[in-house]
């Protein structure tokens, strides 16, 4: 048996000009993973990430922290999260830049909300297939880059394989192994958990969805601060 746990990456710098990098929080919460999965014996035999810099650090933080940091990487492009600014520009040509995304959140009363309200839209446009040649990489083609890491991923054989990636792309994974059409793909990613963990078991005969979108290794009910989405 193969277990391959599927890591959304820690919080990252929602609302500063780049993105790409750990909060501070994000830093604590992929120290916090690495140290609960070292407790539950859990021990690496390969390790896998998306390009993205969010990826690295969490994957970074975490192997550290389980006392794993020697654990080769291996990088697959198809680990890579949609680009949510091009999404956004499409829907909103006016919200061409960070600066122009921040003053229009500032004008709502709650502002997450309104983010989330805004990148649902986004991502209804590109999946609706209607405007695919006006993306630099459509959703079709998003979906199969996705699914050709899970083929690689799910090619190896024993012991653990931990993957430090996006929503976008556990959501599309889960959703070809629970056979759900492409359409329903997002309602997955929407509750995502940063640094939650995705647990699937590949058998010679079929993948096993084992647990879905756990974060018990960021602590009690009252240590909610720890828990975030964006």
């Amino acid at each position: 048996m193969t277990d391959v746990y599927l890591v959304r990456h820690a919080q990252a710098s929602l609302g500063a000009d780049d993105y790409d990098c750990l909060s501070p929080l994000g830093e604590a919460q992929a120290v916090l993973l690495g140290a609960w999965m070292a407790r539950g014996g859990h021990r690496p035999t390969r390790v896998a990430t998306g390009r993205l810099r969010r990826h690295a650090q969490t994957a970074q933080g975490c192997l550290r922290a389980a006392g794993f940091d020697d654990v080769p990487v291996t990088v697959l492009p198809g680990l890579d999260e949609l680009d949510a600014d091009e999404l956004i520009v499409r829907l909103r040509p006016d919200l061409a830049s960070p600066a122009a995304v921040r003053a229009e959140l500032a004008r709502s009363a709650a502002p997450q909300r309104a983010f989330q309200a805004l990148f649902v839209n986004a991502v209804e446009r590109w999946t609706s297939g209607r405007h695919d040649l006006e993306y630099r990489t459509s959703w079709p083609v998003f979906r199969a880059a996705v699914r050709d890491a899970w083929t690689t991923l799910a090619a190896q054989q024993g012991g653990e394989t931990w993957v430090f990636t996006s929503g976008g792309p556990i959501s599309v994974i889960v959703a070809a192994l629970l056979g759900l059409p492409p359409e329903r793909t997002f309602t997955l990613c929407w509750p995502l958990v940063n640094t939650s963990v995705t647990r699937i078991r590949i058998g010679k005969r079929a993948h096993q969805l084992i647990t879905y979108n756990g974060w018990a290794h960021l602590g009690r009910e009252d240590e909610a601060h720890l828990v975030t989405h964006r």
